[in-house]
């Protein structure tokens, strides 16, 4: 038991490590050459009533969440309280700041302790959430081609991204067998103590999913969703209105934003800090260039933008996150005297 416990530990630490590493990276490939004054002067001169709009926003995001949550697990027979729903999924985003993609498992783990909602069946539809917003992405990726198809171009030539869509389908396919492969002889395997106990999780995930189908209220559920876009929207839309340079962007720039934003949380720095600078680096230098603007200003720009609406998001983290800590506890200690 203690050796699992070690292997586990330095399996975490080896993962924190790792992670640093890619946004230490990443941060310097966004700092390197910048002058360090010019950044010093625009975020003293910044708006940061803005920002504090933007903060409203972002929280209200975690509300709008951990209600629609709610929406996925009573088909499976868990009415769950909003308070509950709020604290686990704030707990799970505080998990990600210290081990990237941990937040998943730590939301779910955290929900059982209050409200013993199974972690498979929990875990599924957060995997279901995710699903969810990958379509969403899609939508705003659709609005940004139709609006802003001249800064996508120019983002992609900027970036150096180079996607191979014959891999995209490649792993397409391999998922879709598995999936197949697994029904056909899941039966026959349901007895095997270490493949029926794989087996169970599967089905725990899998009935997470299917949770959204059997929805008795799904006009709530697709207003939530739009609910939680509108606000990550706000959240990165509005930071630009506190820098005199962005404070005229449109409306189909904020599209823009937020999509080449979420590419850089997607790599699995701590934080997304320097991944997500590169790519509001990269992004920024695009709206201007498609503008007619100096490409090197809009570097700057980016980088300054980041530097506000990056740390406006790990405080909001943090903030939710560690007040979710003691809440939880109440919640257990209730439970427990129960």
């Amino acid at each position: 038991m203690e050796r699992k416990q070690s292997n586990k530990t330095v399996k975490s630490f080896i993962t924190v490590i790792i992670s640093l590493a890619f946004a230490g990276f990443f941060l310097w490939l966004a700092l390197k050459g910048l002058d360090f004054k010019v950044i010093k002067k625009s975020l003293a001169k910044a708006n940061y009533i803005w920002v504090a709009f933007a903060a409203v926003f972002a929280i209200l995001a975690y509300w709008f969440r951990a209600i629609r949550w709610n929406l996925l697990l009573e088909p499976m027979g868990h009415k769950i309280s909003n308070s509950n729903s709020l604290w686990s999924l704030s707990f799970g985003y505080l998990m990600n700041l210290t081990i990237p993609r941990s937040g998943e498992l730590a939301r779910a783990t955290a929900l059982y302790g209050v409200e013993k909602v199974p972690v498979d069946k929990s875990f599924g539809t957060i995997i279901l959430e995710r699903v969810v917003d990958l379509a969403c992405m899609v939508v705003f990726l659709g609005l940004t081609l139709i609006f802003k198809n001249d800064a996508i171009v120019a983002f992609y030539k900027n970036s150096g991204i180079n996607i191979n869509p014959s891999k995209i389908f490649l792993v397409i396919a391999i998922f879709s067998i598995a999936i197949t492969l697994f029904f056909v002889f899941k039966k026959r395997f349901v007895n095997v103590p270490v493949l029926g106990k794989i087996i169970g999780i599967i089905d725990g995930i899998l009935q997470g999913l299917m949770s959204i189908f059997k929805l008795k209220e799904k006009g709530k559920f697709i207003l939530y969703t739009i609910g939680i876009w509108v606000s990550y929207y706000f959240a990165a839309y509005l930071v630009c209105f506190s820098l005199p340079e962005t404070s005229d962007f449109s409306i189909a720039d904020g599209f823009f934003i937020i999509v080449v934003g979420t590419l850089g949380m997607i790599i699995p720095a701590s934080g997304g800090i320097g991944a997500f600078n590169l790519a509001m680096k990269f992004g920024f230098m695009a709206l201007f260039l498609s503008m007619g603007k100096s490409a090197e200003l809009g570097g700057e720009m980016g980088l300054i933008y980041s530097f506000i609406s990056l740390p406006l998001q790990i405080v909001v983290m943090l903030v939710m996150g560690l007040i979710s800590i003691p809440m939880l506890a109440k919640e257990r200690a209730k439970l427990t005297n129960k």
